[in-house]
């Protein structure tokens, strides 16, 4: 689905996209009351940080995503750091607006607090901090400084220096195989999740009555490619087509063939883009049934520092 460009914002100037509409009128929520501010012509001033944010709508960016912006960013002009969204977990869900980085791993993001918005991006755009310190100090809700506890394996953020293809487009889930020293780990990872038929698909042709509703079955498209090797979390959002909503990206990487229970780095690609969830891979296929029938959120799955994740006792 091609969307139209995001407008070339002047010199010091932050965009704030929303990608939340009904009948084609933007939703921003009480988010706009929230980081008060000024206004200055089209731009809103916040408070004494005196930062410049510019409000943009367009209905073609409705249930844009992290991962979608840094391929609307106009070519020929300055690339601007950060894009801030208001999106549907700001509207409905009184979430804090996303951050998406754009200079050092596009794509990825982090929630702030509304009333600290100004600050951050001040401090962002002097840089006091970077976008990594953001993220390390996220909790399991992917707000930075957040109340929600801190997760068990924090994202990494050092990150490849290169680039990496589109990964397949899919309204299903994605296991992407990112370390390549263990090919009899592969194969047993794969089988455990029940094998994958000749056109790679894991779970396509699973029975009903034989589903274990505990863990369920992972349903996903597997990609063995070795242009994949290496690939972070916070890389993936921006990888996944917009062309089909995909439910997940899953990465098999080292840990997975060292480590009881085959842990798979499972990544967030629309709450917070780019966060990682670790898991062992029989619960992955629950995640994702959980995600599509919008049962449980995606942080309910990040195991938080000094608490035993609920999934092991089942």
């Amino acid at each position: 689905m091609s969307r139209p460009s995001l407008p070339q914002p002047a010199p010091g100037d932050v965009l704030l996209v929303c990608t939340c509409y009904e009948d084609g009128k933007a939703l921003w929520g009480r988010l706009l009351e929230e980081i008060g501010g000024r206004q200055e012509g089209d731009v809103l001033v916040l408070g004494d940080s005196g930062v410049r944010l510019l409000p943009v709508e367009n209905p073609e960016w409705d249930y844009l995503h992290g991962g979608n912006v840094p391929a609307l960013i106009p070519d020929g002009g300055a690339v601007p750091p950060v894009v801030v969204l208001a999106d549907i977990s700001v509207v409905y869900g009184g979430d804090g607006p996303l951050l998406v980085d754009l200079a050092v791993t596009p794509g990825r993001g982090v929630r702030v607090p509304p009333a600290r918005l100004g600050e951050i991006l001040a401090a962002l755009l002097d840089r006091i901090l970077a976008f990594d310190d953001l993220v390390r100090h996220m909790d399991i809700c992917g707000m930075y400084l957040g109340d929600g506890g801190r997760p068990a394996f924090p994202p990494p953020t050092t990150t490849p220096h290169r680039s990496f293809p589109a990964l397949p487009a899919t309204d299903a889930a994605l296991l992407v195989r990112t370390s390549f020293g263990d090919e009899e780990g592969w194969r047993a990872l794969l089988e455990e999740l029940g094998g994958a038929d000749e056109d790679g698909w894991l779970g396509a042709d699973m029975d009903p009555d034989e589903i274990n509703v505990e863990h369920w079955p992972l349903t996903a498209l597997v990609v063995d490619d070795r242009a994949f090797e290496g690939l972070q979390p916070g890389q993936v959002p921006a990888l996944v087509p917009p062309e089909e909503h995909t439910t997940l990206v899953a990465l098999a990487d080292d840990r997975t063939f060292v480590e009881p229970g085959r842990p798979l780095i499972v990544v967030d690609l629309y709450d917070t883009p780019g966060q990682p969830a670790v898991l062992p891979c029989r619960m992955v296929g629950s995640l994702a049934n959980n995600l599509e029938i919008a049962n449980m959120d995606f942080y309910e799955f990040v195991a938080q520092e000094g608490v035993e994740p609920w999934w092991e006792g089942s």
